[in-house]
């Protein structure tokens, strides 16, 4: 990774992109802030693996050498990387990349939790999963073109015997080749656990959908529940690095006995 020139400030800007090199009146220069800089760089790192899932990434004042910018600067960008779940602080220990194996990752995306009592892993029943070919609108969200290879998962979640999400991915063959209803069977962690360590694919963010519906006739087989019943039915699409979509979870949520939590800040 080529290192960046001293500069004067940690608050300095330098100009990126073709409009800083001046010349038409249509090309105006544009200005990225030192620290973003460095934030760029060290999600390069991350995106090719030079430092793993899990693994402690170089310090502070090592990251300052190698850049040849201030420590200050690369705070601030260590500060954002974190703030976006890239990166996890441990005190006294020094600053890891983020890993869907830690606990506190798998309620990242899991946001449906109890009325009553503490979050909790629901248990999975895998019921489908098939190679096919992208439908036109699964391959427009996942940026592929209609006819691509994707992987069909279906699999129902139950929280203590209670029959609670069902849901339906769908994810680029390309990326999954060999992902079976056996493996997804004998892996005990999660899901997106599994996606990072044996396909090396890292969910980092993801938008989402949210409306109610009414539970269709096979929906309200598999929930339990009777035709009509309202449902909270969410759309996800989930993205790697570089904004990459790599997964597409349509899920249907019984909310009898749970809501739908998101923290906002």
């Amino acid at each position: 990774m080529n290192s960046l020139p001293s500069q004067p400030t940690d608050d300095a800007s330098t100009p990126s992109g073709a409009g800083a090199q001046g010349g038409g009146s249509g090309n105006l220069p544009t200005f990225s802030p030192l620290y973003q800089q460095i934030k760029a760089l060290l999600t390069q790192s991350l995106q090719s693996g030079e430092w793993k899932p899990g693994e402690l990434i170089p310090s502070e004042v090592e990251l300052a050498a190698r850049f040849k910018v201030s420590q200050g600067t690369v705070r601030k960008a260590i500060d954002e990387l974190a703030a976006e779940n890239l990166v996890m602080r441990r005190q006294g220990k020094g600053t890891f990349v983020s890993t869907h194996h830690e606990e506190r990752a798998h309620f990242r995306f899991l946001k449906l939790v109890p009325d009553e009592g503490v979050p909790h892993h629901p248990d999975n029943r895998i019921l489908e999963v098939r190679r096919l070919r992208a439908p036109p609108e699964v391959a427009g969200l996942l940026d592929l073109k209609a006819g691509d290879a994707v992987i069909f998962i279906k699999r129902l979640m139950s929280f203590d015997g209670a029959p609670t999400i069902l849901e339906e991915l769908w994810l680029p063959g390309a990326i999954f080749k060999g992902l079976t209803a056996e493996r997804l069977d004998q892996y005990k962690g999660p899901m997106y656990g599994l996606f990072e360590s044996e396909f090396g694919t890292r969910m980092i963010r993801a938008t989402e959908k949210i409306r109610a519906v009414g539970a269709e006739p096979d929906a309200a087989a598999l929930l339990g529940v009777g035709e009509g019943t309202p449902l909270l039915c969410a759309e996800r699409v989930s993205f790697t690095y570089g904004d990459k979509a790599v997964e597409l979870r349509r899920g249907l949520y019984l909310t009898a006995h749970h809501h739908y939590q998101n923290e906002l800040s």
